[in-house]
C-alpha cells in the first residue's frame, strides 16, 4: 500500500521558511557530517522507498530558482506531481502540473508510485490538504534549534500526531509522527 511521506526540516516554532521563503536559517545548522542539514542519516534509504514525489507550487519555484542558481538541473528523476494554481512551467519530462484536490490526483499519482511510497516534499498547505483528505500517513521532521517567529508554516491548520520515533543529527531533533487527522475530529 502506497503510504504519504511528509519528510521535511522546520524550525522549533513550526516554519518551513521565512516570510520571503528563505531556507537560510536551515543551511547554518549544524548536521552530523556524514550527512546533510536535515537529514538524520536515512535519506538514502528513505528516497529508495519513495516512486513519486508530490510538491507546491511555491516550493516547485524555490527548487526551480536554486538549481539555475547553481547551474545545475532538476534534482528529481523521479515523476513529480505539482499543485499549482499558477502558469509555471515543467522543467523536467518527470514534472506534471496538475491544479484541484489531491483525492482528484491519487489515482494517478498511486500508479505514478507503484509499489512504493510519496514523498511529500513540500509547503505545508499541500500537506494539510492531504491529511485532510486521508491521504497523510507520516510525518518525518528535522527540527532546527531555530525560531523565526513567522514564515511558511509545517501545517497551517491543526492536526493531531502520534509521535512514533524520536532520533538525532547533531543539532537537529528528528521526530517520525504518524498523522492521526484534523485535530478534534470526533472519527480519531
Amino acid at each position: 500500500m502506497t503510504r504519504y511521506r511528509y519528510y521535511t526540516a522546520t524550525t522549533l516554532d513550526g516554519y518551513l521558511a521565512d516570510d520571503h521563503d528563505s531556507l537560510d536559517w536551515l543551511f547554518v545548522q549544524q548536521g552530523d557530517p556524514d550527512h546533510g542539514p536535515g537529514d538524520h542519516g536515512h535519506y538514502e534509504t528513505f528516497l529508495a522507498d519513495v516512486g513519486a514525489i508530490v510538491m507546491g507550487a511555491t516550493t516547485y519555484q524555490w527548487v526551480v530558482d536554486h538549481v539555475r542558481e547553481a547551474g545545475e538541473g532538476w534534482p528529481y528523476s523521479l515523476p513529480t506531481f505539482v499543485f499549482t494554481h499558477r502558469d509555471l512551467v515543467p522543467v523536467a519530462d518527470t514534472v506534471r502540473l496538475v491544479s484541484g484536490a489531491p483525492t482528484e490526483h491519487r489515482e494517478a499519482i498511486e500508479a505514478a508510485a507503484g509499489d512504493r511510497d510519496v514523498w511529500v516534499v513540500g509547503g505545508g498547505g499541500l500537506a494539510a490538504d492531504l491529511a485532510e483528505a486521508g491521504m497523510l500517513d507520516e510525518a518525518v521532521l528535522s527540527i532546527a534549534p531555530v525560531t523565526l517567529g513567522s514564515g511558511r508554516p509545517l501545517l497551517p491548520r491543526p492536526f493531531d500526531l502520534r509521535l512514533r520515533e524520536l532520533t538525532r543529527n547533531g543539532a537537529f531533533a528528528v521526530a517520525t509522527y504518524d498523522v492521526v487527522g484534523p485535530r478534534g475530529d470526533p472519527a480519531v
